[in-house]
Order: C-alpha cells, then sequence, then structure tokens
C-alpha cells in the first residue's frame, strides 16, 4: 500500500530513431498503472506531465508529494485531472467528496492539499486515471459526465476509423490552466484511432488504452511523420506522446482511450494533419 513514482526524460527525435524496441518501451510504454492498494504515477520531462493510477480496494489511499515535485503537497503548483475506468469511487479533495462513476471525470485546482480516493465496493475497485500538470493559479473543481462533455463523432465504417470523442475536461466545458483530458470510444468494427494522424510543436500527450479485450493488443505508433515506430501495448497501459511525434493506432479489436494533453494552448484544435498516404 502507498505510492510508487518513477521518472522518464525527453527524448529528441534524432535520438528516438536510433531505439530499438526495448528502447522505445523503456522510455515511452508506461505499465503496471493499476495496481490494488497503491498509487502509480510516472512524472515526465515532456512539459512536466505526471501520469499515473489509484486502485483504492481494501485501503483508502491518499495522494502524497513524491520527490520530483519538491512541494509541500501535491497540488501546490499542480492542476489534477481524473476519470474513473472502473467501480464506482470517491474523491475526497479538502473534505469535499465526489462520486466517480465509471467514465467519469473530476478536474481538481491548484491548491487543494489533501486528495484521496476511497472504493465503494472492494469487490468492485475504482481505478482512477490520474494526468497532472502544472498551474499557474486556482480554478474551481468541477466533475464532468458524458452528458456535460462536448461530444464529437468521427470517421466511417469504410475506413475502420469510426469513433465517438468525448471531450470532458476542455476549455469548453471547465476552466484549467494547461490540463486536457477526454475519451475516444472506437466503434464495433473499427480499430484505427486518430487517424488521419497529426502532430501539435506546442503540446504533448499522454494515451492510455482501456476496454482492450482479453488478449487483444493495440498497436500505438509514434515517431516522426517520415520516421514512424511502434509499440504493441494491452489493457490499461499507457504511452507517453512527444510534441514531434504522430499519435495514432490499430488494434485486433475495438477499444477506447483516454487522451491528456499538457503544453502550450488550450486549443483542442491546434494540430497539423498528416496525410496517410505520407507516413514513412
Amino acid at each position: 500500500m502507498g505510492i510508487k513514482h518513477e521518472i522518464r526524460y525527453a527524448v529528441h527525435p534524432e535520438d528516438a530513431k536510433c531505439f530499438d524496441t526495448t528502447q522505445l518501451r523503456r522510455h515511452f510504454l508506461v505499465q503496471d498503472i493499476m495496481v490494488p492498494d497503491e498509487i502509480r504515477l510516472v512524472y515526465s520531462h515532456y512539459d512536466r506531465i505526471i501520469a499515473g493510477g489509484a486502485v483504492p480496494v481494501n485501503h483508502m489511499l491518499k495522494l502524497e508529494t513524491i520527490d520530483p515535485i519538491r512541494s509541500k503537497y501535491f497540488l501546490e503548483r499542480r492542476e489534477l485531472g481524473i476519470i474513473n475506468v472502473g467501480g464506482k469511487g470517491l474523491v475526497i479533495a479538502d473534505g469535499r467528496s465526489e462520486e466517480l462513476e465509471y467514465k467519469e471525470a473530476l478536474y481538481l485546482g491548484r491548491g487543494i492539499q489533501d486528495v484521496s480516493f476511497r472504493s465503494l465496493d472492494a469487490a468492485k475497485p475504482a481505478h482512477f486515471y490520474l494526468n497532472s500538470a502544472l498551474a499557474h493559479t486556482a480554478h474551481p473543481i468541477q466533475k464532468v459526465t458524458q452528458k456535460n462533455a462536448v461530444v464529437v463523432d468521427m470517421g466511417s465504417p469504410e475506413t475502420a476509423n469510426q469513433r465517438r470523442i468525448f471531450k470532458l475536461l476542455v476549455n469548453e466545458v471547465i476552466r484549467s490552466c494547461q490540463l486536457q483530458m477526454g475519451m475516444t470510444e472506437l466503434k464495433t468494427g473499427s480499430v484505427w484511432n486518430t487517424m488521419p494522424p497529426h502532430v501539435h510543436d506546442r503540446r504533448m500527450e499522454v494515451y492510455f488504452y482501456f476496454e482492450v479485450p482479453k488478449g487483444q493488443p493495440v498497436c500505438h505508433f509514434m515517431g516522426t511523420p517520415d520516421e514512424t515506430r511502434h509499440l504493441w501495448m494491452k489493457n490499461e497501459e499507457a504511452v507517453i506522446s512527444p510534441d514531434w511525434s504522430i499519435h495514432s493506432a490499430a488494434g485486433t479489436s475495438n477499444y477506447t482511450f483516454i487522451w491528456g494533453m499538457a503544453g502550450e494552448n488550450l486549443d483542442y484544435g491546434d494540430m497539423d494533419a498528416v496525410a496517410p498516404d505520407t507516413i514513412k
């Protein structure tokens, strides 16, 4: 029981071209995120984002500060986005309790000193997926459900990329400093996400894949458009996607993923599209 963290350093795109599979996975793939009665965090030097998970089963888990951020408490200089991908749970923030059901989101602003997580049923524990970014000011706590989200349908069955995007913690819905989070659901029969792909030099992203059926993987594509690489991923794993990298994936089944962004601006549409027939 407790909190564990690791640090991932930024990688230059020219260096990434020389990485073998093991090196790519070590630098960009995040595994073992959802561990019972633990909080697992990865501190990335890409825009100082922190990604991880909290799975309270037999104990309430407290989000304490970690050494890389050198703060009195976790949200002293940070904001936090939470999306529940498990059973019902509670997030307690400075005494205020918010219940999150499956696929519901919560934003916590800078300055909240005490954050804890609890499951309502130990037999069906909550799986809280977490993204945290640096914050320059404080914004109010806000819970966002799929009914509150901005919903966009994209793609088509003919190109195997029919999907529904839920913009949950974005500036069209809440106020944040730089963190944005949302969720994309692939329809049955579709396997491609973020297709056509894009890059955005102003922001980095972390993708967290879930609802990946047992025995089925997702192949996440990254790298520069003219020098792509791939990572094979399983359910409830995440990938750090640098600002110089494309982000896209194809699975052997449909699936859902959470995207979290941090960086220069809050314009969701700020992206540079990459034509699929130009990718190498």
